[in-house]
C-alpha cells in the first residue's frame, strides 16, 4: 500500500469517526429529544448539559474520546509500514486529529452541521502532544474561572494551542511541522465555529456558566 494511500485512508476514518453525533445521539436515546431543537442548537457537550449535565459530561468524554481513536488508529496504521519516516508518522497522526475535528464539525449524518469541536480537538491532540494540550486547558480553566464564558474558554485555548506547540516542540527541532499546521487549521475552525459566541460576547448577551441548573 503506498503512502498517499494510507494517508486517504487515516483521513477516511478520521473523519468517519469524528462524525459520530454523541451529543445528538445520547439526547435521542435518554430523553426522545432532537437536540439541535433546545439551547444553541449545538450537538456539543456545552449545549447537552443544560438539559442534562450528566449527558453533557458523557458528550464531552466521548467526544474527546473519538479524537483520541482517530489518532490512535493512524498510528496502528503507520507503525505497520516500513515506508514511512518519522516525519510521516508526525503527518498521519496530525491527519487523523485534523480529520476527527472536521467529523464532528461537518458530520454527514446530520447533514454536515455538527458542533464546534474543542471536546474532539482535545482528544485528539492530547494524544500526539499532551504537554501542549495541558496548557491550553489550563488557559480555559482560568478563563472561565474569572468570567464564567465557556466560548471565551475555549477560543482562547484554541487559540493558545498552535502557539504553545511550536515553542515546546517545533521550536525545539523536532519534526512536528504537520502537527502544528493542523493545529492552526484546527484552531482557526473553532473559533470561526464560535462566530455567534463572539458576537454575544461583545455585545455582553453571552450566557455565563453556572453550577446550579436553571
Amino acid at each position: 500500500m503506498s503512502t498517499h494511500t494510507y494517508f486517504a485512508l487515516i483521513a477516511i476514518v478520521g473523519y468517519l469517526l469524528g462524525s459520530i453525533p454523541f451529543g445528538y445521539l445520547l439526547v435521542k436515546i435518554f430523553q426522545r429529544r432532537d437536540i439541535r431543537q433546545t439551547g444553541s442548537g449545538n450537538i456539543g457537550a456545552t449545549n447537552v448539559a443544560r438539559s442534562s449535565p450528566a449527558l453533557g459530561i458523557l458528550t464531552l468524554l466521548l467526544d474527546a474520546i473519538k479524537g483520541f481513536v482517530a489518532v490512535g488508529v493512524a498510528v496502528g496504521l503507520v507503525g505497520g509500514s516500513d515506508r514511512m519516516r518519522s516525519p510521516h508518522f508526525y503527518t498521519a497522526m496530525a491527519l487523523a486529529a485534523l480529520c476527527a475535528v472536521l467529523g464532528h464539525m461537518f458530520p454527514i449524518w446530520l447533514k454536515f452541521r455538527g458542533g464546534k469541536g474543542v471536546a474532539t480537538g482535545v482528544g485528539a491532540f492530547v494524544a500526539i502532544v499532551p504537554k501542549a494540550v495541558l496548557i491550553a486547558i489550563c488557559v480555559f480553566a482560568a478563563l472561565v474561572a474569572l468570567f464564567r464564558y465557556v466560548s471565551l474558554g475555549s477560543i482562547a485555548a484554541a487559540a493558545a494551542l498552535p502557539a504553545v506547540i511550536y515553542l515546546l516542540y517545533v521550536q525545539r527541532g523536532l519534526p512536528m511541522q504537520s502537527v502544528f499546521a493542523a493545529a492552526v487549521a484546527a484552531s482557526l475552525l473553532i473559533i470561526a465555529k464560535h462566530h455567534q459566541n463572539i458576537s454575544r460576547l461583545l455585545a455582553g448577551t453571552e450566557h455565563r456558566f453556572s453550577l446550579r441548573r436553571g
